[in-house]
């Protein structure tokens, strides 16, 4: 399995991370397609109604939050909102509709790690999309997080 190197932390390819912190905007289709069954099977192991994934390290940042399930509905609508943008007919009948008082945060290093492992997937699958983003000097978080300073997320699987 090929690795990449960032922040001189070594990161296998072929890896999964589907619970993104960064906008949906970034993602290609399989991307996006992926995000939205990963959030819904996030929505229903917090909502504890599979047995399978109670551990995944992804879940903790919503499992810490005030309302775990508002909050993976809040991060799966606007999944459904990127893919609506994009002509795409998700099922909204699979999250709530909910207001958020508060967003999560995450930390700039965490952002820019994912960044550099999205563009190391899309250079190898979608290299429109690679070109389309390669240059984004300043990465936009999921709109349920805020960006503040710090390492990468403790909860990431290097």
């Amino acid at each position: 399995m090929q690795a990449f190197l960032v922040n001189n932390l070594h990161v296998k390819l072929g890896e999964r991370m589907r619970l993104w912190s960064i906008h949906p905007k970034y993602l290609d289709t399989k991307g996006l397609l992926a995000v939205w069954r990963e959030g819904l099977l996030a929505k229903k192991v917090l909502e504890g109604k599979t047995e399978g994934y109670k551990n995944h390290p992804q879940l903790e940042r919503f499992k810490k939050s005030k309302d775990p399930i508002a909050y993976i509905n809040a991060y799966l609508y606007e999944i459904l909102l990127e893919a609506k943008g994009r002509g795409y007919n998700f099922n909204e009948s699979k999250i709530q509709k909910v207001k958020i008082d508060s967003k999560l945060t995450v930390t700039d290093k965490q952002v820019a790690y994912e960044f550099q492992h999205l563009l190391n997937k899309l250079k190898l699958r979608n290299k429109e999309k690679y070109e389309e983003i390669k240059s984004v000097e300043k990465v936009d978080a999921h709109p349920l997080f805020i960006i503040i300073a710090g390492e990468i997320e403790p909860w990431e699987k290097l």
